[in-house]
């Protein structure tokens, strides 16, 4: 904080006039854009001619969603079950490669410079492209499945995880890995017993996170053809089987509250 001198002894002030200013500029500059993006919201003239209408279209559609085609479930079972492992296998491959991506990324683990390089921007491509965009090129690529989607929802987790994991391995402790360098242990001995022991508590909380968000995410995997419950939903979608959207809809909510229950169980019991 800077101090002021006045006649009657010096005062503190919060900011510098400078800073003040940089503030406020900032705030202008941020109001500015959301006044320009909502201009251009408004000016679209498409967007106006269906508002009226908005109210009336919503109600007809839940209209024909109810009652849901309870007997449906049936055919779901096996949906939720891809879902459910989609997620479970795409998390366990994306912690398996989560582990050396965040020993080379992270500053004081990491071999050389030039190896942090890469391992940064692995972790940045894979977080900066959404799962359903890797859905798209891997059913391109492998056609549509739920191999496609596993892969998409493993490739998008990479990033997630490896950046929470190196950043817990750049904040452990050092003594202890100085005391295990003092008895001559190597580089590798070094992060088994010095630096593992200390992040394996993020490490399983970062998995049952991510297993949590992956559920989420794979529930509409399908509608790219990349299997799981989000390939019945898209299918219904397209031959206007409302009663079943609902029952799909109400399928998918009862799957993510289990996933949540059973995610916030787990890390109550690792913390």
């Amino acid at each position: 904080m800077p101090i002021i001198q006045t006649p009657g002894g010096p005062t503190w002030q919060r900011r510098t006039t400078p800073k003040q200013l940089i503030i406020w500029f900032s705030w202008l500059v941020g109001i500015a854009v959301v006044v320009f993006a909502w201009l251009r919201i408004a000016d679209n003239d498409l967007l106006w001619v269906y508002m009226p209408t908005v109210g009336r279209e919503a109600t007809d559609m839940v209209s024909r969603m109810v009652p849901p085609k309870w007997s449906y479930i049936d055919v779901l079972w096996k949906p939720i079950w891809d879902t459910l492992n989609i997620a479970t296998i795409g998390t366990v491959m994306a912690m398996i490669l989560a582990v050396p991506i965040a020993f080379a990324a992270a500053v004081n683990t990491t071999p050389h410079r030039a190896v942090r390089a890469v391992a940064l921007f692995i972790i940045v491509a894979s977080r900066s492209v959404n799962s359903l965009i890797w859905a798209l090129a891997l059913v391109f690529i492998l056609g549509p499945g739920i191999l496609a989607g596993t892969l998409a929802i493993g490739l998008r987790s990479i990033g997630g995880c490896s950046k929470l994991l190196y950043e817990a391995i750049e904040e452990i402790d050092h003594k202890q890995v100085e005391a295990i360098e003092a008895t001559g242990a190597s580089r590798l001995q070094q992060m088994a017993y010095g630096i593992m022991p200390q992040v394996m508590p993020t490490f399983a909380g970062v998995a049952v996170f991510r297993w949590d968000i992956n559920v989420r995410g794979s529930t509409i995997l399908g509608l790219v053809g990349a299997g799981g419950i989000g390939l019945q939903l898209s299918g219904s979608m397209a031959t206007l089987a409302w009663t079943q959207v609902s029952m799909i809809l109400i399928a998918i909510l009862g799957t993510v509250v289990i996933s949540e229950y059973v995610s916030a169980k787990v890390r109550h019991a690792i913390i």
